[in-house]
């Protein structure tokens, strides 16, 4: 049996959330249903999944500071942004786009904000900088496409189609998360041979 007072080791909270985001992209990719509703679903799971790897992390693998303030912030935001999506699908495209802006916002410049901080100082720092780099063009992407967006095309079996705003946004989120779930894997991987980054580090770094 796992003694309770064991930490999780940093790399394997990495790898959890490279699990929750490789699944998300899965998802995505498989279906052919790219509506707004769709992306509520996956989306809402999605968060409140990420949100709760990083609340489950911030207790065990980080000690008290700057780094595990921010996870647990990072972690309240996903699950409660989740709870929203999935209560509120019935909102439909502007509930979607606000909450996947909002989200990414938010979340993006804490993870960048971060990286950015302990730059040269924790190994990690690049992961959090990547991630959270890519998270902000996530948001600036559900903002910046407008809501009444379509476009008519003709796909290779001749079947004419509409590239909407709702498939945009959902196709975006498969993107980040397949680019994110294989960026954690690796960093993960990374983690775990260099050396795990003890707790005590991480708060020595969050005090400086």
């Amino acid at each position: 049996m796992t003694d309770p007072a064991t930490p999780i080791p940093y790399w394997g909270l990495v790898l959890a959330r490279a699990i929750v985001a490789a699944i998300a992209a899965i998802a995505i990719t498989f279906s052919a249903d790219h509506s707004a509703s769709f992306g509520l679903l996956v989306f809402g799971i999605f968060t409140i999944a990420t949100g709760a790897v990083l609340l489950a992390g911030a207790r065990s693998a980080i000690a008290r500071g700057v780094v595990r303030t921010i996870s647990t912030v990072q972690g309240i935001v996903g699950i409660l942004v989740g709870i929203v999506a999935l209560t509120l699908s019935w909102l439909d495209l502007p509930l979607f786009i606000l909450l996947v802006s909002a989200w990414a916002a938010v979340t993006g410049f804490l993870e960048l904000y971060l990286g950015l901080r302990s730059r040269g100082r924790l190994a990690q720092s690049r992961d959090w900088v990547f991630v959270g780099a890519l998270t902000a063009v996530l948001a600036l992407v559900a903002v910046l496409i407008p809501a009444d967006f379509s476009q008519a095309y003709t796909g290779p079996d001749e079947v004419e189609r509409f590239l909407t705003t709702a498939v945009i946004i959902v196709g975006s989120l498969g993107a980040y998360a397949a680019i994110t779930g294989i960026y954690l894997v690796i960093a993960a991987l990374s983690l775990k041979w260099a050396g795990q980054p003890s707790a005590d580090e991480l708060a020595e770094e969050s005090s400086n």
